[in-house]
């Protein structure tokens, strides 16, 4: 069962939610002591192709997947044969298996990979070396491993993280630095950034630049700033919204600041797979105003058929600052990767 994300992972301020924070800090201990004997026992496996990881050090929330789309689209454009890697979060094959949007569902290959394969060859395969070997045989030059920090199973030529660069309203991206479950990380934040080559803050649309404290975070890595621009405007009238990802007040945040006629928001927990009592329910809230439901691509995807018809689908993507500075990175890292693949990160990458 999906559970809904604490806001209080997000603020810094251990006064809110103390006693929680207390009774869950030895599972997050138990947690973070688990992922790092995972990685230094692991043997990373060279796929025979460079690979350029997307992850996150915090459970969701940090946009890595339009991330990923971005740099897909820029290798590709540059006539890189780039594809996607995904483990397949939330649908049920375990592949390898080469996604396809027409014949493939959320529920079969998880609704990030089905994204991801709008734009380019994309694979799911809960064996991350098996997958990497399929998408090698069948032409990848290259592989962008999505949400791949935390797995060591392959070398990485190249490792980038993704941090929310949201930080109005005491929020931050990393809480107060505890591990999940008292908070939002996967792994210490010294750990996750040493094994880290760049850090991509995404920031929202409406927020002008990156706060000052949390570019110094990453001292001497990298830093890239990226925004997530809507691909149009939200459409006029009123609108009811809903939205099942890691932090859904993000999407509401993000459609008022676009101008959206906003009626009312429905959050749900991510990777939500709505049932019909939910999309009835939510139809018949937006009927009272007259308004009509609109959703992001990543929970569209998820919508039984017959309600994709019913519900707008508000896609956004990932833009840079230094589109050239960080697609020089990019193509270093693949043009210094040995022949038949590896790189610089080729010992316990995440």
């Amino acid at each position: 069962m999906n559970l809904s994300t604490p806001r209080w992972w997000y603020d810094r301020d251990r006064r809110h939610a103390p006693v929680t924070r207390m009774l869950l800090r030895p599972a997050g201990w138990l947690w973070a002591a688990v992922t790092a004997r995972r990685i230094a026992r692991t043997s990373p496996v060279d796929a025979g192709v460079p690979v350029i990881s997307v992850g996150n050090l915090t459970v969701g929330g940090s946009g890595k997947t339009p991330v990923a789309r971005e740099v897909l689209r820029l290798l590709r454009q540059s006539g890189v044969e780039a594809q996607a890697l995904s483990r397949g979060y939330g649908g049920r094959l375990e592949g390898p298996v080469r996604v396809d949007p027409a014949v493939h569902t959320a529920a079969e290959v998880g609704d990030e990979p089905l994204m991801l394969a709008l734009d380019s060859p994309a694979w799911i395969a809960r064996d991350r070396v098996a997958g990497a070997r399929a998408a090698a045989a069948a032409g990848a030059a290259a592989l962008v491993l999505d949400d791949g920090h935390q797995n060591p199973a392959l070398n990485k030529t190249l490792s980038l993280i993704v941090v929310d660069g949201e930080t109005r309203d005491h929020e931050w991206p990393f809480g107060d630095g505890a591990v999940f479950p008292s908070g939002p990380m996967r792994e210490p934040l010294s750990a996750g950034l040493a094994r880290a080559d760049a850090v991509v803050i995404l920031l929202p649309a409406d927020l002008a630049a990156a706060d000052p404290d949390l570019v110094a975070t990453f001292g001497d890595l990298p830093v890239f700033i990226a925004r997530l621009q809507p691909a149009a405007a939200p459409p006029s009238g009123p609108l009811m919204g809903f939205a099942g990802i890691a932090k859904p007040w993000k999407v509401e945040r993000a459609l008022r600041a676009a101008g959206a006629d906003l009626v009312e928001f429905a959050a749900f927990p991510d990777h939500a797979a709505f049932r019909e009592s939910d999309l009835r329910a939510l139809a018949d809230r937006a009927a009272v105003f007259d308004a009509r439901l609109i959703t992001t691509e990543k929970d569209w995807s998820r919508l039984p058929p017959d309600w994709r018809e019913r519900v707008i689908s508000w896609p956004v993507t990932a833009t840079f600052d230094d589109e050239a500075g960080f697609s020089e990175l990019l193509h270093g890292a693949i043009q210094s990767s040995p022949p038949g693949g590896g790189g610089p990160r080729s010992g316990g990458g995440g």
